[in-house]
């Protein structure tokens, strides 16, 4: 006898559907699990058997193949258990044929018959709909993500023995019987969904921040460039003594980004339910991500890997934000790895059996010391920098050329001044910063609208002379200071993205030469000077 079932796995985060087919023969009683399983999928017979036993139904004295479709798929992962329970019963006649036709599985089993939460649901069900399948059925722990994709008609189950209380009636066996819907064997959440349209007033909602930038006296500048940062998306560097605000004034970065577009929400809130990490089921990841890793991780965790390949901290951070403290104690082999990423937005990991491909469009945000001591460069009086200028020069160095050269704002933070901190004038607070930079995120949506980008740091070749037209004044600065700086023709095209962000934030449609002036100073370290000269 054979039997057929539909379930899903995931592939770096995207869904991958599986048939699970299932064949009774006769032999002596036994079951294996073929088709590249993993250990938690060859572990999965004695849940099921259990599980199966538990509810009241029979598990078949036969020899039971399961086949998990197609074979040259790696599976990992306990989302397969339910499907092949289901598709036991289905072929030992315990289901009928047709209950679970143009159905999606998902679900693992515990010993009781109870059905567990699996991550990558969102990306499994986005699958689901883009191959027309009508019905999914997943844990009631899942449901609430499940149904932020619309299109398909979701039904969670908790326990395997709701299907036995229907037995017999081919829709029941699903849907549980209307009248029992309630009180329930599956609830069914048809209609939701966020590309359908449906969406709850939490979804909109926002964490409220504690932190704001008018914690931060001063430093005014340092805002200006962040404002900067914020309203074209535009990387950026602190460079500045210990206890001058820099990793404080990065980590408020997320209170003057605007909430993500819903399809950005739902890239993002994909990438966590694949990770396993997406704690709130209840709605869609809104903030942006701020991801802060220790200068201790390697290479892998930060652009992804494993032998079946997992999400890095620069996807985790996919359209929000990644903040690298203290930029020159990561790993040069590290720091190395986010070239690629900065430039593509994805990340490609190739295995013998497939590639891997995660999306990784970021904001980097790094800070730094001008000398490992951090005090080089200071005025009279104050401590000054104990290391000889060829230690200094090995510090910097660990940050290659062009790795600062997709840097697009590098920015001094030198000390602050008695009278700064204790200024009678407020300090300029997150929600006149987000203001200012919610119209520049405007004026560059509509400028952009037939484009297919969202950003000034997006555009490149045709897009960027179409975009940034110089007056004859600008044009002659920035030639001068090509020459005069030494810079490359990538920091060329930066300084152009960065004079389009600055008059996008003044409400200016034609780029002046203010406005090229402004972005010059923020390339400081492409000066063809001594480095050490930076705060001298």
């Amino acid at each position: 006898m054979y039997g057929k079932v539909v379930s899903a796995c995931l592939h770096g985060v995207d869904g991958k559907l599986v048939e699970v087919e299932v064949d009774l023969s006769n032999g002596l009683p036994q079951m294996m699990i073929v088709g590249l399983p993993d250990v938690a999928i060859k572990e999965s017979m004695e849940r099921v058997r259990a599980a199966i036993k538990n509810c009241g139904f029979t598990f078949p004295l036969q020899r039971i193949t399961v086949n998990l479709a197609p074979a040259d798929l790696r599976k990992e992962g306990s989302a397969f258990d339910l499907a092949i329970a289901l598709g036991i019963l289905k072929t030992s006649g315990q289901l009928p044929d047709e209950a679970l036709h143009d159905t999606l599985i998902i679900g693992e089993l515990a010993l009781d018959g109870s059905v567990r939460s699996v991550p990558g649901v969102l990306s499994m069900i986005a699958t689901a709909r883009e191959h027309g399948i009508a019905r999914v059925i997943v844990p009631t722990e899942n449901a609430e993500e499940a149904a932020w994709i619309g299109g398909c008609e979701i039904r969670c189950v908790q326990h395997l023995g709701q299907f036995r209380r229907s037995e017999g009636n081919a829709e029941a066996a699903v849907a549980g019987g209307a009248e029992e819907l309630n009180a329930g064997p599956m609830e069914s959440l048809a209609g939701s969904g966020l590309l359908s349209g449906s969406k709850t007033a939490a979804s909109r909602e926002t964490r409220k921040s504690e932190e704001d930038y008018a914690d931060v006296s001063g430093q005014l500048h340092v805002k200006r460039a962040l404002m900067i940062s914020a309203a074209g998306m535009h990387n950026f560097i602190l460079i500045g003594p210990p206890g001058t605000g820099k990793t404080m004034l990065a980590k408020r970065l997320p209170t003057i980004l605007p909430p993500m577009s819903d399809s950005e929400s739902l890239d993002v809130t994909k990438i966590y339910s694949a990770s396993g990490k997406f704690a709130d089921r209840r709605q869609l990841i809104r903030e942006r991500p701020f991801r802060m890793p220790h200068h201790t991780i390697s290479a892998g965790g930060l652009v992804g890997g494993g032998g079946i390949p997992k999400p890095g901290e620069v996807s985790l951070a996919h359209r929000g934000v990644l903040f690298l403290d203290e930029l020159p104690e990561f790993s040069r082999v590290a720091l190395e790895v986010l070239r690629q990423p900065m430039e593509d937005r994805f990340v490609t990991i190739s295995r013998a059996r497939a590639v891997y491909r995660f999306s990784a469009h970021f904001l980097l945000a790094a800070s730094m010391n001008p000398c490992p001591c951090g005090y080089w460069g200071a005025a009279s009086g104050q401590q000054g920098c104990v290391y000889s200028p060829l230690k200094i020069s090995h510090y910097r160095a660990k940050i290659s050329g062009p790795l600062l050269d997709r840097i697009d704002l590098h920015v001094e933070v030198p000390r602050i001044e008695y009278k700064d901190l204790r200024g009678s004038q407020l300090p300029l607070s997150s929600a006149e910063m987000r203001a200012a930079v919610e119209r520049a995120h405007e004026i560059q949506k509509r400028r952009y609208a037939e484009s297919g980008i969202m950003f000034n740091s997006e555009l490149n070749g045709k897009k960027l002379r179409e975009h940034v037209i110089l007056d004859p004044p600008s044009a002659q600065l920035l030639e001068r200071s090509f020459a005069a700086l030494g810079l490359s023709v990538r920091a060329h095209d930066r300084i152009l993205k960065i004079s389009r962000t600055i008059a996008d934030l003044e409400g200016h449609s034609e780029i002046g030469v203010d406005h090229v002036a402004e972005a010059l100073q923020y390339r400081v370290l492409d000066k063809k000077i001594n480095p050490h000269t930076l705060f001298g």
